[in-house]
């Protein structure tokens, strides 16, 4: 019986920090959980073809643009559960046993993990704790917090949409009522957050939530955002 989890990660530029997020990897393929790791590339200048190579994942062109490459990974995708995961997110230790666990238990559902970041600044844990009540209580998990989901459901809500932006609010729409977590929390680089201040970025996604619930296009979401 073949392994039935493929991982999809959508890079661009990713190869100074993935070096962790694959390590942890490695328990799910020795345990013969973990099928393949598929990395949809969004055009990349740096070092991916080598670190693919090197560490055994297959590395496909997909448009740049995080819904578009992880719709085409998926497309590329064999298993018969999807985990996707963003490249600088590091699963915990015990990821396998929840991954499991979920499969067996709750075949008809997606999950998510919850948040961490990489940083000791109390603004980290205010915004991780948010994090983790959003995806509790409305349901609505962020992409770096991993999903999840079957072959199956997957297909079935239609899969992540070739959005510039909001890619993962839109499929944790489409999921909704079929979400639950699973319970280990992986840790995230809070870089961006460190960099541009956890204020003015957290403010910034909530403006970008509210124009998507308005309505707003995600194009011209994203061409505000990048501003």
């Amino acid at each position: 019986m073949s392994a039935p989890v493929s991982i999809v990660i959508p890079t661009l530029n990713a190869v100074a920090g993935i070096g962790p997020m694959l390590g942890a990897l490695v328990p799910g393929v020795a345990d013969g959980l973990v099928r393949e790791v598929v990395l949809a590339d969004g055009g990349s200048t740096d070092a991916i073809a080598e670190v693919a190579e090197k560490t055994g994942a297959r590395l496909i062109e997909a448009p740049k643009g995080r819904g578009s490459q992880l719709r085409t990974g998926a497309e590329a995708a064999r298993g018969d559960w999807l985990l996707f995961l963003h490249a600088d997110t590091v699963l915990p230790a015990d990821w396998t046993d929840a991954v499991v666990r979920h499969m067996q238990r709750h075949p008809d559902r997606a999950g998510y993990f919850r948040l961490g970041f990489d940083s000791e600044r109390r603004y980290a844990r205010w915004t991780e704790g948010w994090a983790n009540i959003r995806s509790r209580w409305v349901g609505l998990p962020y992409g770096d917090q991993g999903l999840l989901v079957s072959r199956r459901l997957y297909d079935k809500v239609g899969g992540f949409q070739p959005m510039p932006l909001m890619e993962d609010v839109a499929m944790a729409r489409a999921l909704y009522g079929k979400l639950r977590g699973l319970g280990p929390t992986v840790t995230t680089s809070a870089d961006r957050y460190e960099r541009e201040g956890y204020w003015k970025r957290g403010w910034r996604n909530w403006g970008c939530l509210a124009l998507y619930f308005a309505g707003v296009s995600p194009d011209k979401i994203a061409g505000m955002y990048r501003k």
